[in-house]
């Protein structure tokens, strides 16, 4: 089910993890989950050849109703996860109160169509319960990082890590080679628990668009 919701590129690419993602299924399947089962794969729908940046985050929105398997994005329009809000935050703080970006729910899936992978370090929580798939028993942090890895290798990309547990992928990397030119900036999760201790005034969004310049690469309008 996983494998074959990806965009055949991906599944070209990341064929050598189809018995992964299959044992990954028989652990997660076995009760509720969040996102949505149908969703859970969203952002490997896009032709990985037109990346160029890479949020990545640690795992879906627990709330049901809110995650649709992408990292932050939420279809949730009554109740705004706050992770959310602190980016619309951030965003007019970053890049000025003209950017267009709606104050209390910002659509980032418009981001995609320019090239943005919204990704998490684990695809799958259980209903009210944050991390609860993120131990190796799980193993999609052993996926998600060979899903960067092998991204990486075909491309230079820029990773926005936001927070401890997108960060811990920067080490990962480290000891992987013929890996294309690829530039990280890090910050703080926008989570109500963080957000006030490093993700507020850390310019995210511009020092992204910096290291695409930095590498060629046009920048993203993050208008949303």
């Amino acid at each position: 089910m996983f494998f074959e919701q990806m965009h055949h590129s991906w599944q070209e690419w990341l064929a050598s993890e189809k018995r992964l993602l299959q044992s990954i299924e028989s652990k997660v399947l076995v009760g509720e989950i969040v996102p949505p089962r149908d969703q859970v794969m969203r952002a490997f729908e896009t032709d990985p050849k037109l990346i160029k940046v890479v949020i990545l985050g640690q795992d879906p929105y627990p709330t049901p109703g809110d995650a649709i398997g992408l990292a932050f994005a939420s279809g949730n329009n009554s109740m705004t996860p706050r992770s959310l809000q602190n980016i619309a935050k951030e965003l007019r703080s970053d890049l000025g109160p003209e950017l267009l970006v709606e104050a209390s729910s910002p659509n980032l899936t418009k981001w995609i169509d320019q090239g943005v992978m919204l990704l998490n370090r684990a695809l799958t929580t259980a209903p009210g319960v944050a991390g609860a798939h993120l131990g190796k028993e799980y193993s999609w942090q052993q996926f998600t990082l060979r899903a960067v890895e092998v991204l990486i290798k075909h491309q230079p990309v820029v990773l926005l890590l936001l927070g401890k547990s997108a960060q811990s992928i920067s080490a990962e990397l480290g000891s992987i080679s013929n890996l294309a030119p690829f530039e990280v900036v890090e910050s703080a999760h926008p989570s109500p628990l963080s957000a006030t201790r490093g993700f507020f005034h850390s310019k995210p969004f511009s020092r992204v668009n910096k290291a695409l310049m930095d590498l060629g690469i046009e920048p993203i309008d993050w208008s949303c």
